[in-house]
């Protein structure tokens, strides 16, 4: 019989504004301290609902960025990055600093 392997799963969230409105939410799948798994998604609050903008996580295989938009369109980007550990730091730096143009973009793209 093998070993179970104890997979831990960590979920939590960050504001990114002071009104609560832009938030980061991040979910890490860890063995051993070693990171297996990642989700980090920019959500803004529109419309009364919470509206993920852009989501790097490790789907299909590898790193990658996507970019969401109101026509349920994606727009992919792979990013080259070896550890998920650097990659999940990667993430969220990213969008702490660019979240107001990612939002800006989308909202170019909400039909009038």
């Amino acid at each position: 019989m093998g070993k179970i392997k104890a997979l831990r799963e960590i979920s939590y969230q960050k504001f990114l504004d002071s009104n609560e409105l832009e938030k980061l939410r991040i979910k890490i799948k860890v063995e051993k301290g070693k990171v297996m798994d990642m989700v980090v998604q920019y959500e803004s609050f529109l419309a009364n609902k919470w509206t993920p903008i852009v989501r790097y996580d490790c789907a299909h295989g590898f790193f990658h960025r996507d970019a969401l938009f109101p026509s349920g369109d994606t727009e992919k980007q792979a990013i080259n990055i070896s550890s998920l550990e650097d990659a999940l730091n990667y993430a969220e730096q990213d969008i702490k600093d660019r979240w107001e143009f990612y939002k800006e973009r989308y909202n170019k793209k909400i039909k009038k």
